[in-house]
């Protein structure tokens, strides 16, 4: 239409005046100017905003129910966090789907470094037990930093005549098939955790799935399931009372708590390793100045002498990292125990 106008005027089509064409590169350039002025006022107040972060509560979410070993590790450090990054901390469960719920409420949450999730193995092990899910594990988190491991002793019933994990691994292979193992249910830790030593040692159990770890190690103290995978905080009282007979520890080293329990690897099944780690992330664009104050005041949570006491006697290890070593980890159990539950073939969908 301008075309038309100039030729109107007596000007070719095409060939506006010089002072159209300069007018026309002006109002260019000054909305170019404009537009630079809005997005760097947004950089500064972004920047501002992270600097004086946080000026409000915060909210965690934890995918679990009240009273569950992630509830309660993240209930026992809040006080502390809330405390150093001056706000107060909102503990909020919305449980449901193996922690898919809570998990997706966050990845969709703002990215301000007000809505955060307390998250354990889960996160890294759900893309390979469903065949869809709402987020993305591996892009829709920045991950903040690691809090606590839940470990796993290897426990069998007083019954069995075997004292060790080697004993236990001929037995299993000279009677395929009668020995059976319980769990708390399909898809959780010591459940991917027997499948993982069945694979690493080459024998064949059977699984007993429970709704929960309580009616599970009532029925390993009884014999009616020779073995199990459980929470070191849970069976410590039956291990003291004779009840139950540990055989190893399922992470890689030994630990303070338990020092002449021998780990799986070393009694025998080299390169195991199960831990059901925790930590913190946030949605994956929040400020990197709010992901650093957030990892400063964790770690320093974690290692305040009264919150590292009572961690430890619920039988958690304290693991403290910063987001790049918390990134690797995700990376790499999501790699390592997905690779174990397609082997094994499990599904919750």
């Amino acid at each position: 239409m301008g075309s038309a106008r100039f030729v109107m005027w007596g000007y070719p089509a095409g060939k506006a005046p010089a002072f159209q064409r300069a007018s026309r590169i002006h109002i260019v350039a000054t909305i170019g100017i404009a537009i630079g002025i809005v997005v760097l006022a947004g950089c500064v107040w972004t920047a501002h905003a992270a600097s004086d972060y946080p000026t409000k509560p915060i909210r965690i979410v934890v995918g679990f129910a009240p009273g569950s070993g992630l509830d309660v590790s993240i209930r026992t450090i809040s006080p502390k966090l809330s405390e150093l990054l001056g706000q107060q901390i909102i503990v909020e469960n919305r449980v449901g789907a193996s922690g898919i719920v809570g998990t997706d409420i966050v990845a969709k949450a703002s990215a301000d470094g007000y809505t955060l999730l307390f998250t354990t193995t889960d996160l890294a092990i759900n893309q390979a037990l469903f065949s869809t899910l709402p987020y993305d594990p591996l892009k829709d988190f920045a991950a903040i930093g690691r809090a606590v491991n839940f470990l796993y002793f290897l426990v069998i019933n007083s019954y069995l005549p075997v004292k060790s994990i080697k004993e236990l691994i001929v037995l299993a292979k000279a009677n395929p098939r009668s020995l059976s193992y319980a769990s708390a249910g399909n898809g959780t830790p010591p459940h991917i955790g027997a499948e993982m030593f069945k694979q690493l040692s080459n024998v064949d159990l059977v699984h007993v799935p429970y709704k929960g770890s309580a009616q599970a190690l009532t029925d390993v103290i009884s014999g009616q399931v020779q073995l199990m995978f459980v929470n070191t905080a849970s069976s410590m009282p039956y291990v003291r009372a004779g009840r139950l007979r540990v055989l190893g520890i399922s992470t890689a080293q030994r630990v303070a708590a338990a020092p002449d329990v021998p780990t799986i690897a070393e009694s025998g099944v080299p390169g195991y390793e199960l831990i059901a780690w925790t930590g913190i992330v946030a949605p994956r664009a929040t400020p990197p100045e709010v992901v650093r104050r957030l990892n400063q005041e964790l770690v320093r949570s974690l290692q305040a002498p009264e919150i590292k006491e009572k961690l430890l006697a619920q039988g958690s290890e304290v693991t403290p990292s910063n987001p790049e070593l918390f990134t690797q980890l995700i990376l790499s159990d999501t790699d390592r125990l997905g690779r174990v539950v397609k082997t094994a073939k499990m599904r919750l969908d």
